[in-house]
This record gives C-alpha cells, sequence and structure tokens, in this order.
C-alpha cells in the first residue's frame, strides 16, 4: 500500500511538470539558480551550472517524465526495483542540490530536518528495492497433492 502510494505522489508530481511548459520552460531554472547560487553542495555545483542547467529544458521534461515512470511503476507493480534505484538516485541528487537550504553555520541537525522531504523519500525507495517488489509465488496448478 506504501508503494501504491508514494507511486500516486510521483504521478501528480510528474503530471504537472510534464502537461504543461511552466516547470521545464522556467520553473525548473529558477530552481537550478537557487541551487547553484548556494543551496547545492559545493561539489555538485559545477554539475548543475556546467551540464544540467545549460540545457534545462530538456532537464526539466526528463525530471518530469522520470517521477511519472517511477509513479507509474510503483502503482502497477511492474519493474519496481529499476524505478526504485532512478527514485533514490533522484532523492539523492535532490538533498545534494538543497543541503544549504537552512543557511550556512546553523546547527547541524537543521540541515537533516530541511531535507525531511527527501531522506525518508530515499530511504522508501531503498526499501522498495530490496524488500516486496516481487509479486508473491503463485502454486503451480498442476501440482496439487491428493488425499
Amino acid at each position: 500500500m506504501v508503494r501504491v502510494a508514494t507511486g500516486v505522489l510521483f504521478l501528480f508530481f510528474g503530471e504537472y511538470k510534464v502537461a504543461g511548459p511552466g516547470f521545464a520552460h522556467g520553473g525548473f531554472q529558477q530552481y537550478l539558480q537557487g541551487y547553484i547560487g548556494g543551496d547545492a553542495v559545493a561539489f555538485y555545483r559545477p554539475f548543475l551550472a556546467h551540464v544540467v542547467l545549460p540545457y534545462a529544458v530538456f532537464f526539466g521534461y526528463f525530471v518530469g517524465v522520470l517521477e511519472l515512470w517511477i509513479g507509474v511503476s510503483l502503482v502497477v507493480g511492474w519493474g519496481v526495483r529499476p524505478a526504485s534505484v532512478a527514485g533514490a538516485f533522484f532523492m539523492l541528487n535532490l538533498a545534494l542540490a538543497t543541503w544549504w537550504e537552512p543557511g550556512h553555520g546553523v546547527a547541524f541537525w537543521r540541515y537533516f530536518g530541511a531535507e525531511l522531504d527527501k531522506i525518508p523519500l530515499l530511504f522508501l525507495f531503498l526499501i522498495f528495492y530490496s524488500g516486496a517488489a516481487r509479486q508473491p509465488a503463485r502454486k503451480d496448478r498442476g501440482s496439487r497433492s491428493r488425499a
């Protein structure tokens, strides 16, 4: 049930990013500017500035499609493991991009507190990957025991 609920959330967020041009053609660039300007971990900023930002429209749509794929996979139950790896990687990227959101020099716990929308999802994806991602085994109909 948790897997399906997580998938529904990703469907909602992915749909909004793909259905309208607002995210890929402006919103994503605004997020990137904030990440590059100081929210991202220092080693991650050059990647955002030199790889992602020049192709922001492509990556904006890519993020939406990725979220849709993760959502469909989790809801339907097909390809849960690959989608969970992609989801965990996605959450890790978001955490790296927003790590300094509380500011520099604040209490250490505030950084983890600011990531409470990402860290639990990261752990959920790890659980989906390692846990009950498989369908339960079906009994073979031809091997009925006769009493």
